[in-house]
């Protein structure tokens, strides 16, 4: 156990542009090492931005309405493949700047997006990653559902991270079964880090003891490529993402932030053995659980997307 630093990249993308947002992540990345940061952690869905319209757009849940197909498809269009060519490119930037990066993106696979954290070593390997397990309200118009095979933490030099997204801090099911995995540090991605959003990181720090790092993105008119009619319809320049990133301890008490609504790169060193001095009074796993009053199985099975039976002559 020693102390680091860790730190949340409050940032920017180049919205809907994976190729410019790269860009900017790897500056962000390149930076956080010079600074000495061992752990970095991206907000929700990050490369290449969260599909913000969602709550500002009246007319994006219009049946077979053009504008917003046309936002998705740009959206789909500069998601990531994971593996692939850009996460080998984020690998080699965590490996360069020697420090474990926590990356949000929209993830393609098929024909669906996913809602996906991906973790790298500060070799620049890549660990894993987590699927949201279930996308929220109007956030199922453009992600599908993850499983239970990606509800992991990933070991690190520094220690064991893991992470869930935005809403899923609110499934206690959920929680349990990453404070079952012990993690040291825990990233907390949301689109912006509201009031309750951040009481809902702090809880998670005190019932898992461990240190949470909560990043939001900032976000607003001068970010927005032009063209995309669903979005040159929005009222005014925003910020309609507006930070609020935030690191906190193993007893649930701030240790930088909350920023503002400016591009920042939010650290703060940190004692990693503050974690068991916090477990002495409450460990959910251990001596403040009762596995026999209660039982929690997690099904980590991968959906099979089809099954086509073989015929016994080979055939289908």
């Amino acid at each position: 156990m020693s102390n680091l630093l860790i730190g949340a990249a409050q940032a920017a993308p180049a919205y809907l542009d994976l190729e410019g947002s790269l860009a900017i992540a790897e500056k962000w990345i390149a930076q956080a090492g010079k600074q000495g940061v061992r752990l970095l952690v991206f907000p929700e869905t990050w490369l290449p931005g969260y599909p913000f319209w969602l709550d500002v757009s009246p007319k994006m849940g219009l049946w077979d309405h053009a504008p917003t197909k046309a936002v998705f498809r740009r959206l789909f269009e500069n998601s990531v493949d994971v593996p692939g060519p850009v996460t080998a490119r984020l690998g080699r930037a965590a490996r360069a700047a020697g420090l474990n990066l926590v990356m949000g993106v929209n993830e393609r696979d098929g024909g669906t997006l996913y809602n996906t954290i991906v973790y790298f070593s500060e070799q620049g390997e890549l660990l894993g990653k987590h699927r949201k397990l279930i996308p929220t309200y109007t956030e199922r118009m453009v992600w599908g559902r993850g499983d239970g095979s990606t509800l992991t933490a990933v070991d690190t030099p520094i220690g064991r991270v893991g992470g869930l997204v935005c809403w899923e801090h609110w499934m206690p099911l959920a929680r349990q079964a990453m404070h079952e995995q012990m993690e040291v540090f825990h990233a907390a991605l949301w689109p912006t880090v509201k009031e309750i959003l951040l009481v809902a990181s702090r809880s998670y720090a005190f019932e898992g003891r461990c240190f949470v790092v909560a990043a939001g993105t900032v976000l607003g008119r001068e970010h927005l490529p032009t063209g995309l009619a669903l979005l040159d319809e929005l009222e005014g320049d925003g910020p309609w993402m507006r930070g609020g990133s935030a690191i906190i301890g193993p007893d649930g008490g701030i240790l930088a932030g909350p920023a503002g609504a400016e591009e920042i790169l939010l650290t703060a060193e940190v004692d990693t053995g503050r974690v068991i001095e916090e477990r002495m009074a409450l460990d959910v796993c251990g001596h403040y659980a009762r596995p026999d009053v209660f039982r929690l199985e997690v099904n980590k099975s991968t959906y099979s997307k089809v099954s086509i039976p073989v015929r016994p002559d080979g055939g289908t």
